[in-house]
C-alpha cells in the first residue's frame, strides 16, 4: 500500500485503539487516496456515513507527513450548531497528533478569538460570513492570517450551492486563494446530490480553469429498504393523539413545515403527557442548546423541529422519524429519513402524519417520486449580481482600496462577477464607492446604507424577516413576527405560542424590537408570516400520477386509503391520462397542466396580458379571452416572470443594485423556461363544466 493509500501512522494507531474501530466506512477507504494526493474532492455518502472522517483523517495526516504549520485547514458549515456539534470530535482527533482546532462563529466572544489571532489553530471551524469578517476587520492581518492555508471542508455543500450562501463561500474562498502560498485544496461533503460532477466543478472555482482535478467519491453501506408509513389525521391535535399512542419509550423527531405548527404540536404533545422539545430558527440560541441536549440524553421523549435538525447534528440515537405533512423536497425527505437506523439492529424509518387532504397528496406524491430514484439537482441561482456589489464593497473594507483595472484578478474568472463591469461602473455612479486615481474605496452611500455596527449587514447573505424578541424577565425566549401581535394579543386577551408553551403578552417595546411576557397555563397563538412556496416540476407531476392511479411505496392506513380515494375523486375530472386537462366554465378557463409555479408563471410571461392569468403549482387559470391557438403559439424562449419592485426588497444588497438589474435577476431566478415550453406544445384534453369558480 503506498503512503498516500493510508493514514498517518498515528492517526491509524488511535482509531484502531482509541476509537475502538476494527475498520473505517466504505467512504473513509475510498477517500483516502483522493485526499492525500490533494485533489479537489467530493465526498458523498447516505446520513451517518461518517463523512467528517473520510475528509478529515486523510487531511490530518497529510498535516503531519508533510508538516504544515500554523492555520491549514478550514471547516465551513451552514449551521452554528453543527459546528459545535463537530468541536468535540476534531478536538479529540487533533489532540492525538499534537495539533489544535478552534471554533469562530457569531457566538463565540472576543476574548477567544484573541486567542486565536494570537496562536492560530491547525484547522478552524467557521460559516462563510465569519470569514468575511474576518477579511474586513481591521483586528485581523488577513495576510498573515491566511497565507498558511491548504485546504476548505464544506460540509453540507448541497445546502450552501442551492442559495446565495454558496455564491458568497465561493467568491470569499477565491480572495482567500490570493492571500494563501498554497493552492487551496476544496473538498466538499453531501449526503444528497443529484448532479455531483456539476456541483463539484462550481465549487472548485478557479481550481478548475486552472485544471486541478476533481473528483466525486461516492460510497456507502448497502442501504436497505426503509420502513414507510403514511397516514391522514386531519389536524396537528390528531397528530399529537397518534404519535403519544405509538412506540411508546422511544425516542423521537417530528419535523414540521412551519414554525407554527411547530409550536401546535409542540404544546398539544405536552397536553398529551409526553416529554416534549422543540428546535426552531426563531427560539433563542439558549432555548435550542437545552433542548437539544436533553433530548441526546433521554429516551422516552419527542423532539418537534424545523427543518433547523435536517442537517448533521448530531442529537443521539433515534428511534423514529416523523413527517408532519410532508417536505417539499426528495432531497430533504432523504436528510430526514436518515436521522434514524444509525444505532446497530435498527432501521430507516418514517411516519408520515397528513393534517389536510391537500398535504396528504403531497406527501403520497413525494414518495412516489423518492420510489423512482429521483433526487433534485442542486442549482446555484443564476445571475448572483447582488452578491457581486456586496463583495466590492467587501473587498474595499478588506484592503482599503483596491484598482479598478485589477478587481478581476481577486475572483480569478469566478462566474460570481461575470456582470462585474456594470455591477462596479453603478456602484462607482451611484457613491457607493468613490474613485481617485484609479482606486477605488468605500462610498458616502455604502457608509449610509450598510455602516452600521462596522458593516455588519454587509457581512451576512440571507435576510431575516424582522421580528421582536420574546423575554420572559431575564430569559429570552425566542422570537416573533409583527403579525403575531395584534390588538387582542397586546391587550392579553389572546396569547402567544412560543417554545411549546404559551404567554402572556406585558408590554412591546417596539422601538428596541422586545416584547415582555408572562407565563399562562392556557393555550396561545403564534404567527410567522410566510409565501406559498414554489414546488419543482417533478413535485407536481408525481402528485398527478398518484392521482392517476400510482400507489405510494409505504404501507397505508385505512384512514390514508380512505384519504386517497377521497382526493382521486375530487381530482377525476382534472387530471387524463391523455394530457392535461382544460376546464370552460362561467368564471373563465383554468389549465390543469401540472407543472409547477415557476413554469406556468414564465408561460403566463408570454402570453398576451388580457389573459389575465393567475397562478398556482398545478394550474394556470385565465379570463374567457383565452385562446388555445394564441396559447400554442406562445414564445417562451426570452420569458421572464414578472417582479413586482417592492418584491425587490427580498434580495439581499439590493439597495446596492439599479432597479431594473435587480429585478432581472430575481426574473431570472424564478423563471423556468423549459417546463413553460412543455405546457405550451403539449396534449390537451378539453372538458366543458358550468361549475362556478373552476375557472
Amino acid at each position: 500500500m503506498s503512503e498516500t493509500d493510508a493514514l498517518a501512522a498515528a492517526l491509524e494507531y488511535h482509531v484502531a485503539n482509541t476509537l475502538g474501530w476494527h475498520d473505517l466506512r466504505p467512504l473513509q477507504h475510498a477517500a483516502i487516496g483522493p485526499v492525500r494526493s490533494g485533489a479537489d474532492c467530493l465526498l458523498i455518502a447516505p446520513t451517518a456515513g461518517g463523512k467528517t472522517e473520510a475528509a478529515s483523517f486523510p487531511v490530518l495526516s497529510r498535516m503531519v507527513d508533510e508538516g504544515w504549520q500554523g492555520l491549514s485547514v478550514v471547516y465551513v458549515a451552514p449551521l452554528k450548531a453543527l459546528l459545535n456539534n463537530l468541536l468535540p470530535r476534531l478536538e479529540q482527533y487533533t489532540a492525538w497528533l499534537g495539533r489544535r482546532v478552534a471554533l469562530w462563529h457569531g457566538d463565540i466572544g472576543d476574548s477567544a478569538r484573541r486567542a486565536i489571532l494570537s496562536e492560530p489553530p491547525d484547522i478552524l471551524l467557521t460559516t462563510p460570513e465569519s470569514l468575511e469578517a474576518m477579511l474586513v476587520s481591521r483586528r485581523v492581518d488577513h495576510r498573515l492570517f491566511f497565507r498558511g492555508l491548504r485546504v476548505v471542508v464544506a460540509d453540507e455543500i448541497h445546502s450552501f450551492a442551492a442559495g446565495d450562501r454558496g455564491w458568497h463561500l465561493v467568491a470569499v474562498l477565491e480572495r482567500i486563494q490570493r492571500l494563501a502560498e498554497h493552492r487551496v485544496q476544496r473538498i466538499g461533503l453531501s449526503a444528497t446530490l443529484g448532479n455531483p460532477e456539476e456541483v463539484l466543478a462550481w465549487y472548485q472555482g478557479s481550481n478548475a480553469t486552472e485544471g486541478v482535478r476533481g473528483e466525486v467519491v461516492s460510497a456507502g453501506d448497502p442501504l436497505v429498504a426503509p420502513d414507510l408509513r403514511l397516514d391522514y389525521v386531519g389536524s396537528i391535535e390528531n397528530a399529537a393523539v397518534v404519535i403519544a399512542a405509538l412506540h411508546p419509550g422511544e425516542k423521537r423527531l417530528a419535523f414540521c413545515e412551519s414554525r407554527a405548527q411547530a409550536e401546535q404540536l409542540a404544546f398539544s404533545l405536552r397536553g398529551q403527557g409526553l416529554t416534549t422539545f422543540i428546535s426552531h430558527s426563531s427560539l433563542s440560541l439558549d432555548e435550542r442548546r437545552q433542548s437539544e441536549r436533553a433530548f441526546a440524553e433521554a429516551r422516552d421523549c419527542v423532539i418537534v423541529s424545523t427543518s433547523t435538525l435536517e442537517l448533521g447534528i448530531d442529537i443521539g440515537d433515534l428511534d423514529r422519524m416523523i413527517q408532519i405533512d410532508s417536505p417539499r423536497s426528495v432531497g430533504s425527505f432523504l436528510q430526514r429519513l436518515g436521522r434514524t437506523g444509525r444505532r446497530a439492529g435498527t432501521s430507516r424509518n418514517a411516519l408520515f402524519l397528513a393534517t389536510e387532504h391537500e398535504t396528504f397528496l403531497r406527501a403520497a406524491g413525494l414518495l412516489q417520486l423518492w420510489s423512482t430514484g429521483f433526487v433534485e439537482p442542486v442549482t446555484p441561482p443564476p445571475a448572483p449580481r447582488h452578491i457581486a456589489a456586496q463583495q466590492f464593497l467587501a473587498l474595499a473594507l478588506q484592503e482599503g482600496r483596491f484598482a479598478r483595472a485589477t478587481w478581476q484578478q481577486w475572483w480569478a474568472g469566478s462566474p460570481v462577477m461575470a456582470d462585474g463591469d456594470l455591477i462596479l461602473d453603478y456602484l462607482v455612479e451611484a457613491a457607493f464607492l468613490a474613485e481617485d486615481g484609479g482606486w477605488l474605496f468605500i462610498g458616502p452611500a455604502a457608509e449610509r446604507t450598510f455602516g452600521g455596527r462596522n458593516f455588519l449587514e454587509l457581512l451576512s447573505t440571507f435576510i431575516t424577516d424582522l421580528e421582536l424578541v420574546v423575554v420572559h424577565g431575564r430569559k429570552e425566549i425566542g422570537s416573533v413576527s409583527p403579525i403575531s401581535l395584534n390588538a387582542e394579543v397586546i391587550r392579553g386577551s389572546k396569547l402567544l405560542l412560543l417554545a411549546g408553551r404559551p404567554w402572556r403578552v406585558q408590554d412591546v417595546d417596539w422601538l428596541r424590537r422586545r416584547v415582555e411576557v408572562e407565563p399562562d397555563e392556557s393555550r396561545g397563538k403564534v404567527r410567522w408570516s410566510s409565501e406559498p412556496l414554489p414546488e419543482s416540476f417533478e413535485m407536481v407531476r408525481a402528485r398527478r400520477d398518484v392521482l392517476l392511479g400510482a400507489d405510494p411505496p409505504a404501507q397505508l392506513t385505512q384512514r390514508a386509503r380512505t384519504a386517497l380515494e377521497t382526493v382521486r375523486a375530487a381530482w377525476e375530472t382534472r387530471v387524463d391520462q391523455l394530457g392535461m386537462v382544460l376546464e370552460r366554465g362561467e368564471q373563465g378557463v383554468t389549465l390543469w397542466s401540472m407543472a409547477g409555479l415557476r413554469g406556468h408563471e414564465t408561460l403566463a410571461a408570454a402570453l398576451p396580458i388580457d389573459f389575465e392569468a393567475r397562478c398556482t403549482n398545478e394550474a394556470i387559470r385565465f379570463s374567457n379571452r383565452f385562446s388555445i391557438e394564441v396559447f400554442r403559439a406562445a414564445e417562451v424562449s426570452e420569458a421572464l416572470p414578472f417582479i413586482a419592485p417592492e418584491a425587490v426588497d427580498g434580495l439581499k444588497f439590493s439597495a446596492a443594485l439599479p432597479l431594473d438589474v435587480a429585478r432581472a435577476t430575481l426574473s431570472e431566478r424564478f423563471a423556468d423556461r423549459e417546463h413553460a415550453a412543455e405546457v405550451a406544445g403539449g396534449h390537451v384534453v378539453v372538458v366543458a363544466t358550468t361549475v362556478a369558480g373552476d375557472g
